[in-house]
């Protein structure tokens, strides 16, 4: 797989401009899944893996690249379809969430696409593995799906987002009042987690599935403010990767309207790597904070709330 994958300098090109490059692979069967580029450092035939006593059942064993002792996830396993058995045949993504490095087992990978983000539609409702997705999209004629990571990991070894006694401080929703807090995310998982982590502030949130959700809310409330979308939004926190509209794109648009552009925007997301800074500076978001540390993300918002 040599090749595969290009200078992150490259791909930057495309952030910020609502597009993104999947990587395409597949597990067991012949649906195909896709993987934002961004998050994958590096691909590679499966190595030799080592068992450790009492791993988890989703945990298929341990490899050794480059120098670090990486957990190597069975990814079709950990969605409830059937274990990658050929390990030999089978392909390593090795990726970066929320400030992690993991091994993703799959059957087979493809190739890498560019789309919009616009293309990339919320799955459908209903039970199964559609639960693990965060978006769907069409290629070739038939469905990619995008897996909702941050949950299989978060099943896998579960997330704490309570907070420290310190950071603790009710008096901050006492302040605002009845202005509210915008939290957008694609993942069920990652919006509970937020929410859960600023609830001991005491302040009042409102939740968005994507940024075309959280944009369509935002306007319509803005429509409904004499001056300002502060007089009753005070902050927003958002992803960056969500389906019909990122994180870039909907800072973007909030920015662009006078009428919204003094709310403050904190991103929010499991993306890594050095081109974070500098898109955050071009879109004119107010600050990015790596999930997951729900004290982190506690302080940035209590002093984006007191500005």
């Amino acid at each position: 797989m040599t090749g595969i994958l290009d200078s992150v300098n490259q791909r930057t090109q495309l952030v910020g401009q609502n597009r993104l490059e999947l990587l395409l692979f597949k597990l067991v069967g012949r649906q195909r899944f896709g993987i934002n580029v961004f998050k994958v450092r590096e691909v590679l035939q499966c190595p030799r893996l080592t068992s450790l006593p009492n791993q988890d059942a989703f945990i298929k064993g341990i490899a050794h690249i480059r120098g670090q002792t990486i957990s190597v996830i069975d990814l079709s396993k950990a969605i409830g379809g059937p274990a990658i058995t050929q390990t030999e045949n089978s392909f390593i993504i090795i990726a970066e969430y929320n400030r992690s490095v993991q091994g993703f087992l799959v059957a087979g990978v493809e190739r890498i696409i560019t789309l919009s983000w616009k293309d990339m539609m919320p799955p459908p409702e209903g039970a199964g593995k559609s639960s693990y997705l965060t978006a769907v999209t069409e290629i070739d004629g038939s469905m990619v799906s995008i897996l909702d990571v941050e949950k299989i990991l978060n099943e896998i070894s579960p997330v704490s987002t309570e907070l420290s006694d310190d950071v603790v401080d009710e008096s901050v929703g006492e302040k605002l009042g009845e202005r509210i807090v915008m939290i957008a995310d694609d993942s069920t998982v990652a919006r509970n987690q937020v929410r859960r982590a600023l609830e001991p502030l005491g302040i009042k949130m409102v939740l968005a599935k994507n940024g075309q959700d959280a944009l369509d809310q935002l306007l319509a409330i803005e429509a409904t403010c004499e001056h300002s979308i502060t007089e009753k939004v005070a902050l927003m926190v958002s992803d960056i990767e969500m389906p019909e509209m990122d994180g870039y794109t909907l800072t973007s648009e909030v920015k662009a309207n006078d009428r919204m552009a003094k709310m403050p925007i904190i991103l929010h997301t499991s993306l890594s790597g050095v081109f974070n800074n500098a898109m955050v500076a071009k879109v004119g978001a107010d600050d990015f904070i790596p999930k997951f540390h729900p004290d982190e993300l506690a302080i940035a918002v209590k002093k984006w709330l007191a500005q």
